[in-house]
């Protein structure tokens, strides 16, 4: 880094003195909290952890030297739960990601289940749709359930990238068609139950971790936490069932 991107000295103490200010403020919630899921202790928190990850990157970036204690990003902790102790209704929202890593594999699992569908169709019927990436993914998304999808992804020329499940709670079930345009967009960080995430950067944590990884919590309820799994073998895989 240049000299002229590094922050400067008073940028730096300026950091050290909003740390100093934040944990003031930290002390003084917590020394007035109403209840346990205080609301004022969890913003106060927020801001306590987003000075202190700002000012050690100003000392990083200016000294080249770190601070002895860690705390967790904001964006890494969920706040405390509000919703109904007895929900009557919830929901599940789910994102996977992935990576079109073998295109041909993807188009000729694509135009089998085509040429299933349309009982020995000529290679002319069934290309239009299955025979681009973008027509495929929509063939085989139609046919198999996305939970299968998931664990016969490498058929189908796809690799696995993060992914996460939220079960969230709610007083009443939500009407028909209300959410589909936006299915994660009203959901509301207080009611989250329990929220599983898979991704790399979980393990890369692994490889300086335990060794036993049977000894690791998969999961976090009313918090984060990695669903630790291990990837799959091409022996592992079930052939494609062109009979569907």
């Amino acid at each position: 880094m240049s000299d002229a991107a590094q922050p400067t000295a008073a940028e730096v103490r300026a950091a050290a003195e909003a740390v100093k200010a934040a944990l003031d403020r930290h002390l003084a919630a917590v020394e007035r909290r109403s209840g346990e899921d205080d609301p004022a202790v969890y913003e106060a928190f927020n801001e306590l952890a987003s000075a202190a990850e700002e000012y050690d990157e100003l000392l990083y970036e200016r000294y080249d030297e770190v601070t002895p204690f860690e705390i967790p990003g904001t964006e890494d902790a969920l706040p405390p739960y509000t919703g109904p102790e007895e929900p009557n209704a919830l929901s599940v929202l789910i994102r996977r990601d992935y990576a079109v890593v073998e295109p041909q594999r993807l188009l000729a699992q694509a135009q089998r289940v085509e040429a299933v569908e349309e009982s020995g169709a000529t290679a002319a019927g069934f290309d239009a749709a299955a025979g681009t990436v973008h027509g495929a993914l929509g063939v085989l998304f139609g046919e198999f359930e996305p939970d299968e999808i998931a664990s016969r992804h490498k058929e189908f020329g796809l690799e696995e990238g993060d992914s996460t499940l939220w079960v969230t709670a709610a007083d009443e079930p939500a009407e028909p068609g209300e959410w589909l345009d936006a299915p994660f967009e009203g959901a509301d960080p207080q009611r989250i139950v329990c929220r599983f995430d898979v991704s790399a950067v979980f393990d890369e944590d692994l490889d300086d971790g335990p060794d036993d990884v049977d000894d690791l919590d998969d999961s976090s309820a009313n918090g984060r936490g990695p669903a630790l799994r291990g990837g799959l073998d091409d022996d592992d895989l079930e052939p494609l069932d062109a009979d569907r």
